[in-house]
């Protein structure tokens, strides 16, 4: 007896794909700073950027910095309860739509790079249970108003169907972005870092892509799971799927002020370990902490380990952190923080030391690069 063919659900990953492509030509003039999309061009294999190479020639620039970031949201989508009403369901895909462009954006804004392309790869097993109205209206919707606050061009994707790969009712979101350093400024790596520098540190909204292993675990333990409120009266899955900061735009503000900031670092997995991520053998001492968000000051109540935990994993309350040779240039940049709609402040000092660590004094933490297996200059 002949067997059915089975085949790929062409029907349902085609629609998603115009809907990815009417996502995409609204973001077109994003980047027009540097460049330019045809939107007869989109829907192709491969679509082009139109690149301007004016502005650095102009600035006399010999050469282009870029860079080239993946990068994947994990499980951050996968926190919440599953009787959301469609406007619940509608917001945390916009959200999650913000986070992902937050965690490629925000990390490549780490050297200085301005995004300027994005391209999504978002496989599923089961597409008819994951491209729902409320996914597709949502997630385009967040991804490209964070398109448009950080001025990228949403380029290209992919939906494929991965039957053996992948948990039914389930997708992966990952993707990668294109960057380039203004025309005339170098990339920020760090190697400037130095004993005298300041350290500012500007707020996040939450826990924005990391550590939600743990918040789901917790959740599960709550009686009323992620509809659990919080003192507040938000609910846990809210707090938790909070949209992430972009930081692009205070970054570019930064360079374009004339301000060279010698390190940056976008505070993720690891929490505030990442302020050491530099090899070299400096304390970073923070005297003055932001506000630490709500969602923090619950779980820490309701997880071992205190603040010396909660601050190895999350990023509690600080999203980013500049490093500066100057105290007037941490100024301006608390300053134009202020301007963006971000709170930031001037939070310590690095000194000399023998080996990294990070000592949060308002806390009595000292956290010790010996358990941080990352470091950038290797």
């Amino acid at each position: 007896m002949a067997q059915a063919l089975d085949q790929v659900d062409y029907d349902t990953l085609d629609a998603a794909k115009r809907r990815f492509i009417e996502a995409a030509k609204r973001t077109l003039t994003f980047a027009s700073a540097y460049g330019t999309v045809p939107a007869s061009g989109l829907g192709a294999s491969a679509n082009a950027f139109s690149f301007n190479l004016a502005p650095f020639i102009q600035a006399g620039a010999p050469e282009l910095s870029l860079t080239l970031v993946p990068e994947g949201l994990g499980t951050a989508d996968d926190t919440r309860p599953d009787d959301l009403s469609e406007e619940e369901l509608r917001r945390f895909w916009w959200n999650i739509g913000i986070k992902i462009i937050s965690c490629l954006t925000n990390d490549a804004a780490t050297s200085g790079m301005q995004t300027l392309l994005l391209g999504l790869y978002l496989p599923s097993s089961t597409p008819e249970t994951i491209f729902t109205p409320a996914f597709l209206d949502g997630f385009l919707d967040g991804v490209v108003e964070g398109c448009k606050r950080v001025g990228c061009v949403y380029l290209s994707g992919e939906t494929p169907q991965l039957k053996t790969k992948m948990i039914p009712g389930r997708l992966d979101i990952a993707g990668s972005v294109f960057g380039v350093m203004p025309p005339g400024v170098a990339p920020i790596d760090s190697s400037r870092l130095d004993v005298g520098n300041t350290i500012v540190l500007v707020e996040s909204s939450g826990p924005h892509e990391n550590g939600f292993t743990p918040l789901r675990k917790l959740a599960e333990s709550l009686p009323d799971g992620y509809r659990t409120k919080l003192p507040s009266g938000q609910e846990f899955w809210e707090a938790m799927n909070a949209a992430s900061y972009l930081y692009t735009p205070l970054v570019q503000a930064v360079l374009g002020e004339g301000i060279r900031p010698t390190a940056i670092e976008n505070i993720t997995g690891h929490g505030w370990q990442k302020l050491m991520r530099s090899v070299k053998p400096l304390r970073y001492v923070i005297e003055t902490m932001l506000p630490v968000p709500e969602i923090f000051t619950f779980v820490e109540g309701h997880l071992e380990g205190g603040a010396e935990t909660m601050l190895s994993v999350f990023n509690y309350g600080a999203g980013f952190a500049f490093y500066t040779e100057s105290q007037q240039d941490a100024e301006r940049i608390v300053i134009l923080a202020k301007e963006h709609q971000l709170t930031a402040v001037i939070a310590g000092k690095v000194e000399a030391s023998l080996s990294r660590e990070v000592v949060i004094e308002p806390l009595g933490v000292t956290l010790e690069g010996d358990s941080f297996g990352i470091a950038r200059g290797v």
